[in-house]
């Protein structure tokens, strides 16, 4: 069916069971391990709350496959997976970090 000039339908999306939600989790873990490894940061399209939230449980596994701190952040259309800062306290030094 043709569209009039600037007009689409919306998108409609189902959400992913928890069956997908699972899979996907297990299998996007250790790429994004790989290229956290590679690159210090992943970044990937997370434009919907659902999206975000499979990201931040990728994010908790990595960071237990890696036995490293891992942090994820999300502005609405992108979420970025990094390595975290390590802190004085966790790191057992005296001294505390600078900002520079």
């Amino acid at each position: 069916m043709a569209h009039p000039l600037g007009t689409r339908p919306a998108v409609r999306r189902t959400p992913l069971d928890a069956d997908e939600r699972a899979r996907g989790e297990a299998n996007f873990a250790p790429y994004v391990a790989e290229q956290l490894l590679a690159h210090g940061r992943f970044r990937v399209s997370a434009d919907t709350e659902e999206m975000v939230e499979l990201f931040q449980a990728v994010a908790r596994r990595v960071g237990e496959m890696l036995q490293r701190p891992v942090v994820s952040y999300a502005n609405g259309r992108y979420l970025v997976i990094a390595f975290a800062q390590q802190s004085s306290h966790l790191t057992g030094e005296d001294t505390p970090p600078t900002l520079e």
